[in-house]
């Protein structure tokens, strides 16, 4: 091939293609400069509407990366390759790493789950899947907790989006129960007189809704008492074990018996 053949190709060629070049590169710079400001646009939209920050960095992402991969799609059309074939090559790849990470896949949907509706935000105290603790993290993948005595629990959200849970922390007030035992032959009138009067000497227990003190058991070795009042829900605890504390005080000062369980035990003798 003479060198006037070689010149007259790359010339046809450039001819032909360097157009759909320069419209490709231009697209891409430009719609680079789009998404960069979408993307500003996005955030700012987020914070004004004050999105939940766990689910601010997840939509972005998942935004930006949708943008970027609509633009790759049009840049590579421009140029003249087929995307048909190419989608369907990306999609069946996509398949086999589905079905290889079915599990993980499971779990970045929980996490999107979660992130959406809101079953329970950091801070909250929450029973799910054996576990309880403090909710100090959520991510995509895991749920991170950190119980009382400060471990740190990861729970895969797939499990956590789809399982029963308990979220102590999403209502304002919570009922406190006790149960108070006396002795037989003790006063019922008087026992549920102190116990009221322990509980209204406390500013934390509310007015309303009621103190309900009822007999609740005739037990083997007690008069059994149930003990319900409402608290706010972060003075639970505090009250909970303030309250045992008065009553082991106060019924031995007041002349009350706290039973425990006992068994009387006759010896006969045979003459």
């Amino acid at each position: 091939m003479e060198i006037k053949e070689i010149l007259d190709q790359i010339s046809t060629l450039s001819m032909t293609y360097a157009p759909k070049l320069i419209g490709a590169i231009a697209v891409w710079i430009i719609g680079s400069w789009i998404i960069k400001i979408f993307m500003k646009r996005f955030t700012k939209i987020l914070e004004k509407g004050n999105t939940d920050e766990s689910l601010k960095p997840f939509l972005k992402s998942v935004i930006s990366i949708l943008l970027k991969v609509m633009l790759v799609i049009s840049v590579l059309s421009m140029l003249g390759i087929q995307m048909t074939s190419f989608i369907a090559i990306l999609g069946a790849a996509g398949l086999a790493v589905g079905m290889a990470l079915s599990g993980t896949l499971q779990n970045f949907a929980g996490g999107v789950m979660i992130l959406i509706f809101k079953p329970f935000k950091v801070g909250d105290f929450i029973d799910a899947q054996g576990y309880q603790g403090s909710v100090s993290e959520i991510q995509i993948f895991n749920t991170i907790l950190k119980t009382p005595d400060n471990k740190t629990i990861i729970i895969p959200n797939g499990g956590l989006s789809t399982g029963a849970m308990v979220n102590y922390s999403s209502e304002e007030l919570r009922r406190v129960d006790w149960t108070v035992g006396i002795g037989y032959g003790d006063d019922a009138d008087k026992a549920k007189e102190v116990i009221a009067r322990m509980c209204n000497d406390d500013k934390r227990i509310l007015n309303e809704p009621k103190l309900f003190i009822g007999v609740s058991a005739l037990a083997d070795s007690s008069v059994n008492f149930a003990v319900r009042a409402w608290v706010k829900a972060e003075d639970y605890w505090d009250v909970f074990f303030a309250l045992n504390e008065n009553v082991y005080k106060t019924f031995e000062k007041e002349g009350l018996n706290i039973p425990f369980p006992q068994m009387d035990v006759h010896v006969h003798k045979n003459e």
